[in-house]
């Protein structure tokens, strides 16, 4: 038994529970519960009547939700996934294991070799190019140690709890995730990537509009770059 929680983040994803319930090694892990951003469409039900709690969130946002699971969990190490059917529950384990070799925080990339993502094959690929251009800035400016990082944004991703704890986030939406590579990279904390296959969406809407997170992922670079290496700062 893994001394790890799965963390499902869920807001109305009764469809992707459907569809991918079976794939979830939920019997490998120590815990699996959600972090519930105020579901109506049967989500808390149906993980109920699984044996699967649900804590809701004081307000919603992806960065709420990672301190609250955080605060929840009993489990030394913390998988967060998303089940909507663009992650790949192969890669829960892949990830846990990725800690368990030594990393501080592992992320299922979407991008660099051997890796797919929904948009391969689109003419225009925005989304693509916003990640890369995000993720060349944070290696160029943060990155002390180890390898290039391909998807520094990427949600899909497993850190140790006490980590999390230490990093002392602070965003309350999407960019979380950037601010957590951001300032694991500056402790120069060794990060692991999983190439991973995107999935297409089941059901529901997507939660990410892309302007508006686009500006707040620019808005966390901001407010981090005290914390460049360029700029002589230690943790």
């Amino acid at each position: 038994m893994r001394d790890c929680a799965i963390v499902l983040l869920t807001l109305n994803e009764i469809e992707g529970l459907r569809a991918l319930w079976d794939q979830i090694p939920v019997h490998e892990f120590r815990e699996t519960f959600a972090v519930d951003g105020g579901s109506t469409d049967g989500t808390v039900e149906f993980l109920a009547e699984r044996g699967i709690p649900s804590v809701r969130q004081p307000i919603r946002g992806r960065g709420v939700a990672f301190r609250v699971a955080a605060e929840a969990s009993h489990a030394e190490r913390l998988v967060f996934f998303s089940p909507d059917g663009n992650e790949d529950p192969a890669d829960i384990a892949r990830l846990d294991d990725r800690l368990l070799a030594g990393a501080r925080v592992a992320i299922a990339r979407r991008f660099g070799p051997g890796a797919v993502n929904e948009e391969d094959g689109e003419v225009v690929r925005a989304r693509a190019r916003v990640n890369d251009t995000l993720s060349r800035i944070a290696n160029g400016l943060f990155r002390t140690a180890g390898e290039r990082v391909y998807d520094t944004i990427n949600g899909f991703r497993a850190l140790r709890r006490a980590d999390l704890l230490e990093l002392d986030t602070s965003v309350k939406r999407f960019p979380i995730e950037y601010q957590i590579t951001i300032r694991a990279m500056q402790r120069g904390w060794p990060i692991a990537e999983v190439p991973t296959r995107e999935g297409a969406r089941i059901g529901g809407e997507r939660k990410a509009s892309s302007w508006p997170v686009g500006v707040d992922h620019l808005k966390v670079l901001a407010t981090e770059l005290h914390r460049s290496r360029w700029l002589g700062e230690s943790a």
